[in-house]
């Protein structure tokens, strides 16, 4: 087990673990806190467009409406503190943004001639988790510029120890070319940066982490906003429409007003073929992963002429990291098996195995660590040694819940005050399944044995509903496993028919999604992050053995998305594999993680940040990706083998080398069934399980709020 004190001289730290290898981490400081953001871009002559002919069109039939027609900013706000409980604020700015006289932006005084005046609202509500002390957002820099940002950095800019890595990222992006050409999307074009300076573009693309942001650049008058290219941080937009010409990008919608907007209706401005209904709605819209910038800065210049105003189009950028794009674009080194790649795996495993046992050995005998020491564990025999490659996934997976579970200055000192020796600073979303089992034990190596581990669990069906059975289980192999840690499995438990204005909550959320699985999956994940639940502690080893009410204070929660989709866990994998082969397979699993962000991360982000938690996904690491890539698909999941063997086999093989021999043998269940919501929905809203699966249900949308 590791802990924040222990260290090397220069400054990486090293992990036995039970595979009995030494292990070097980088050490990685988060140092942000999760955000709710939002910006209210609004103008008397002014149109925002995504960069289409279409949209231009439409947008040229916009009449300017006042905001009754929409949101508030009020509602904005309101909806914002929700996630970031511990500090809201709010900076305007008024731009000219057309006129013979314009300056670029400027101080917000106006310009002469005919300049068009447009007003900025940025609103920041914060959850302080990381740094030495709380930073509250939006942040203003020297020059005036503005960011609100909703994210960690776990590489590619350097941060000083403790230093908040949004004030680091304003101090990189004020660095940053402000020529024209960069906000008009004509990056490649830009003198200054060939001669080596850096673009807004560039810095975003270099951030490893989950990020959603914007932020505007005075100098150059532009705004700049977007999220990361797995879309693990909410960002809606709605883009305007002849009831609300604003733009509009907020990280949630509000409650009584996603209510009132929530039909199906396609926003004429944006089409999206790949799912259609699916994030579609008439207000908002998931904002698809990227960088984008509206540039205000000239627009009788720039700008297109329309009735009374001008329309200025949103550009979207490229990524100008090549080992990202090479992530986006699911480039796997080796898809198909042969029999010359079989011989050469072969040989493969058996060379790293000689060259690893003399390299450990020279490793441990330079730590003081010899062989017999590591041997003496129970769990490290001979039957359980793994290969390289799932050794190799352990090792990024376990430097990704590292950087995720860092606790630093301010969250320590939080902690500390408490005095409670069963606090319990980061739980994990668990089922007792394979992928929860996994971060649980990692989490367990990666943070100080003081702290208890709350194990967050949601039943729609009692104790006999299949996921609550599993997790009594998995609690039970992760005491044996580590016997030293305090394990609280909070045992939350509701049923569909007690649930009315907390469904109807859980509905603005995952708004636009707008299906009865997406409202299932929403409920089950709110319930389970607000961690209100019972305690039995016989089972949990904890207090006199009674069972008593308890609500997890944790403010980080570890969640196990992303497994499914790069590791081949679905049902419809087999199908692809079965109908098209390994080429089919890999094509199925490129378009699951291409299309994650409108799938899950937004509604998921928004359902678990809504009770002041920040949701943090392991297995979404840029490096647990890359890792995974570079591995033979035929390694990953051999889909000929029975379920629970072959599906997800790298990870069942990670399972056994954390000593998790029942683990590696669970099934998949999805959230929804697991939980048996999904069961109870169905008799609800369809009168029974079989009318349901005639209809489809899951697909469909939800035209009315449950009764």
């Amino acid at each position: 087990m590791c802990s924040d004190g222990l260290g090397s001289a220069d400054g990486s730290l090293s992990i036995v673990d039970h595979a009995h290898y030494l292990l070097p981490l980088t050490r990685w400081t988060p140092r942000s806190a999760m955000c709710g953001i939002a910006l209210v871009l609004s103008g008397d002559r002014l149109v925002v467009s995504p960069c289409t002919a279409a949209a231009a069109a439409d947008a040229s039939e916009i009449q300017h409406s006042c905001e009754g027609e929409g949101v508030s900013v009020d509602e904005l706000k309101e909806a914002l503190r929700r996630r970031g409980p511990d500090s809201l604020g709010c900076e305007s700015r008024r731009p000219v943004v057309a006129g013979d006289g314009c300056d670029g932006g400027g101080g917000g005084k106006g310009g002469a001639g005919d300049g068009s005046v447009a007003e900025l609202v940025f609103i920041g509500a914060t959850l302080h988790l990381r740094g030495a002390e709380p930073v509250a957002q939006p942040l203003v820099a020297s020059s005036g510029s503005v960011l609100v940002y909703n994210g960690e950095i776990y590489g590619g800019i350097q941060i000083a120890d403790d230093e908040n890595d949004t004030r680091a990222l304003l101090s990189s992006l004020e660095s940053c070319c402000s020529c024209d050409c960069h906000g008009l999307g004509r990056d490649k074009t830009c003198p200054c940066c060939g001669s080596g300076g850096k673009s807004v573009p560039q810095i975003l693309s270099t951030i490893k982490g989950p990020w959603a942001l914007i932020y505007w650049q005075l100098n150059s008058n532009t705004i700049w906003f977007g999220r990361d290219a797995f879309g693990r941080r909410s960002l809606l937009v709605h883009w305007p429409t002849a009831d609300d010409s604003r733009f509009i990008l907020s990280s949630v919608s509000p409650h009584l007003f996603a209510r009132n907007h929530s039909d199906a209706t396609v926003n004429g401005l944006v089409s999206d073929s790949d799912m259609p209904n699916y994030t579609k709605a008439s207000y908002w819209e998931e904002l698809p992963c990227g960088m984008y910038s509206i540039h205000m800065k000239d627009i009788l210049k720039n700008g297109t002429l329309m009735g009374k105003g001008w329309i200025v189009e949103a550009n979207k950028h490229e990524w100008m990291d090549s080992s990202l794009n090479e992530l986006i674009q699911w480039k796997r080194k080796l898809t198909v098996p042969s029999a010359e790649n079989n011989s050469i795996d072969r040989g493969k495993h058996h060379l790293s195995q000689s060259l690893l046992s003399s390299r450990e050995a020279e490793e441990n005998a330079n730590n003081g660590v010899t062989k017999t020491n590591l041997l003496s564990d129970s769990t490290l025999c001979a039957a359980n040694w793994t290969t390289e490659s799932a050794h190799r996934v352990l090792v990024a997976l376990r430097e990704s819940v590292m950087l995720r579970t860092k606790m630093n200055t301010l969250l320590q000192g939080g902690l500390n005050k408490c005095k409670d020796e069963e606090s319990a600073p980061i739980a994990v979303l668990f089922s007792g399944g394979l992928d929860s089992m996994i971060l649980s034990a990692l989490l367990d190596q990666c943070i100080d044995s003081k702290w208890t581990i709350d194990l967050l669990n949601v039943s729609f069906d009692g104790k006999l509903a299949p996921d609550r059975i599993s997790a009594i289980a998995g609690l039970r192999e992760l005491q044996r496993v580590s016997p030293l840690r305090r394990w609280r499995l909070v045992e939350i438990d509701t049923a569909l028919t007690d649930l009315k204005g907390e469904s109807e909550h859980v509905m603005s959320l995952i708004h636009p999604s707008n299906t009865y699985m997406d409202l299932n999956i929403g409920i089950a994940l709110w319930l389970a992050a607000g961690g209100d639940g019972w305690v039995d502690g016989s089972t949990c080893h904890l207090q006199d053995g009674s069972r008593y009410k308890y609500r997890s204070r944790s403010r980080v929660l570890i969640v196990g998305s992303g497994a499914d989709e790069q590791c081949a866990g679905y049902g419809r994998h087999r199908t692809k594999h079965r109908l098209g082969g390994w080429n089919a397979l890999d094509q199925e699993m490129r378009l699951d993680v291409q299309r994650i962000w409108k799938r899950n991360m937004g509604r998921d982000d928004r359902c678990i940040s809504d009770h002041g938690k920040e949701a943090r996904f392991p297995f979404l690491d840029e490096n647990v990706i890359k890792t995974l890539l570079e591995i033979p698909l035929w390694e990953i999941a051999k889909l000929d083998e029975p379920v629970g063997k072959g599906d997800k086999k790298i990870l069942r093989e990670v399972a056994r080398q954390l000593g998790l021999e029942e683990a590696a043998l669970q099934p998949k269940r999805a959230i929804q069934f697991g939980s048996r919501i999904a069961r109870e929905s169905n008799r609800k809203n369809f009168g029974s399980n079989r009318a349901a699966n005639q209809a489809s249900a899951g697909s469909v949308q939800i035209h009315q709020h449950m009764q």
